[in-house]
């Protein structure tokens, strides 16, 4: 595969000028790197200032490892001459567009789609990258879940992985053979400018709501943030908006593509148009374009995210029959309205990924306007540690209006005390709420309670950790799965359902 590679230094900087360049540039390189533990001798190292370290501290460790070559903002006050230094004005960008290079612009090779927006994201690029799999084309995904190269399943660590492992995903899909490829893009990447580099075919934005402020400082930082993908498209590209998000009519008017709107709301002047014709706890059915359509996924905002993933794939060229036909046929993203049963039992069990006071309320609103009558819905929430603190308050009253029965548990605390994120959500509920509440630190036995508290054809919702396979407890990831620990609970509390 090397031989596929741009590895001559010199030929790493066509697409920028760095401030100065000391020693020489007539070397082959190894590989990049941003870690100088995992240097094994002939990188590029690039010396990145981060949000808790600054990647300059660890030259004089990635130099004694063989470090070909270092890049970096500020030179240090001692130059070894066997390597060679590159001063950049900023580090970050220069690292983007030098992976893109080192691996021979693989996203130029590519169909490349980026989907950001505060939700949505990885269920719009999972239902594009399965329909498209569907149609008989190699795809690649890479998404908060999972990466995928075609068949071929890799691990996700973040929603967008860094610059130079971006940039090998996408060049490891062109070898694969790969036509289209779908990315959600997160708010972090485009603020760390991980996608220097990267050309998209086209993007999509979703919705913008409360999230990440912890990180970005404010609302206006946040949007910025996902505005930073639109900028960066070309004349070629199309830009796909919903309409239906206020924010996204600010963030249209900055980019140069071609642009896009589809909406469930709004009839005139869109280019795609759907509509909830019916749903229940079963599947929706919808109008797209006045086409009938049906799915088994819940949910307005699926319908949002199969209306995405349908104008997406039209402006990619596919045909219209042909993209209704593989979408009917999708089962979305692992963790996101995901139904659990078990033989024996009627409760239906529900995991979902919303961890934002929005999407919570989203998934309640949709399960709630499920129910026929008579049957309850019981939540089980809680919020992550060492992340906003403003959201908690917020989430547990939405949770405690929209559901009969709610318990506040742990979710990821991270390296906080979980009785104190637990404290904060309760700040948010009523004398009345608190009433209906229970708090159950350990998340399994808060799972076990609210099967226990269902009767027959109550829905649980289990809403925060969706597909993730751990819970984060003082720095340490032990294994929980939401997914199994629900099924587990349901089959030990089926003989003792409540019948009604």
């Amino acid at each position: 595969m090397k031989e596929y590679l741009n590895r001559r230094l010199g030929t790493l900087l066509f697409d920028f000028m760095p401030l100065q360049v000391i020693g020489t540039m007539e070397k082959e390189v190894e590989g990049l790197a941003l870690d100088s533990r995992l240097l094994r001798g002939g990188e590029v190292f690039f010396a990145l200032k981060g949000t808790q370290v600054d990647g300059h501290r660890f030259i004089p460790e990635a130099v004694e490892a063989g470090a070909a070559a270092i890049v970096c903002e500020e030179l240090p006050e001692q130059l070894d001459e066997r390597v060679t230094y590159i001063q950049v004005d900023n580090a970050a960008r220069a690292l983007g567009l030098m992976a893109s290079t080192y691996y021979a612009y693989p996203s130029r090779a590519l169909k490349l789609v980026g989907i950001t927006g505060t939700n949505g994201k990885t269920s719009t690029a999972t239902l594009a990258y399965q329909a498209v799999s569907a149609l008989g084309y190699k795809a690649g995904l890479i998404s908060t879940v999972e990466n995928r190269i075609g068949s071929k399943v890799l691990p996700a660590t973040h929603t967008t992985p860094n610059a130079i492992e971006l940039q090998a995903l996408l060049f490891e899909m062109v070898q694969a053979g790969c036509d289209f490829a779908f990315m959600e893009v997160s708010s972090h990447a485009l603020a760390q400018r991980r996608l220097e580099g990267t050309h998209f075919t086209g993007a999509v934005f979703t919705n913008l709501s409360h999230d990440h402020l912890d990180y970005h400082g404010s609302f206006k930082a946040y949007m910025q943030a996902k505005q930073r993908l639109f900028t960066s498209l070309d004349h070629s590209a199309f830009a796909l908006f919903n309409a239906d998000d206020k924010h996204s009519w600010t963030i249209k008017y900055s980019t140069r593509a071609w642009t896009y709107r589809y909406s469930l709301q709004r009839i005139e002047d869109m280019t795609f148009k759907g509509k909830v014709a019916s749903f229940d706890l079963a599947g929706m059915e919808l109008l797209i374009d006045g086409y009938p359509f049906y799915t088994p996924l819940l949910g307005t905002y699926n319908a949002y995210n199969i209306l995405a993933a349908y104008g997406m794939l039209l402006l990619l060229r596919f045909k219209r029959e042909d993209v209704l036909r593989a979408l009917s046929a999708v089962q979305g993203a692992p963790g996101r309205l995901q139904k659990v049963q078990v033989e024996g039992s009627s409760v239906l069990g529900i995991v979902d990924y919303a961890h934002t006071p929005d999407a919570l309320e989203n998934v309640l609103d949709t399960l709630r306007s499920c129910l026929k009558g008579g049957e309850h819905l019981i939540t089980v929430v809680g919020a992550g540690g060492d992340r906003d603190k403003a959201k908690r308050p917020r989430m547990a009253a939405i949770a405690a209006r929209l559901s009969d029965r709610l318990i506040l548990t742990s979710d990821n605390p991270r390296t906080e005390k979980p009785e104190s994120i637990l404290e904060d959500m309760q700040a948010g509920l009523s004398a009345d709420k608190m009433r209906k509440t229970l708090v159950i630190v350990d998340r399994r036995q808060a799972i076990r309670a609210a099967c226990r508290l269902a009767g027959e054809k109550d829905v649980i919702l289990l809403a925060g950790k969706g597909h993730e396979k751990y819970q984060e407890i003082q720095g340490v990831k032990h294994p929980f799965d939401d997914v199994e620990e629900l099924k587990q609970a349901l089959a030990e509390s089926k003989e003792q359902t409540i019948k009604r």
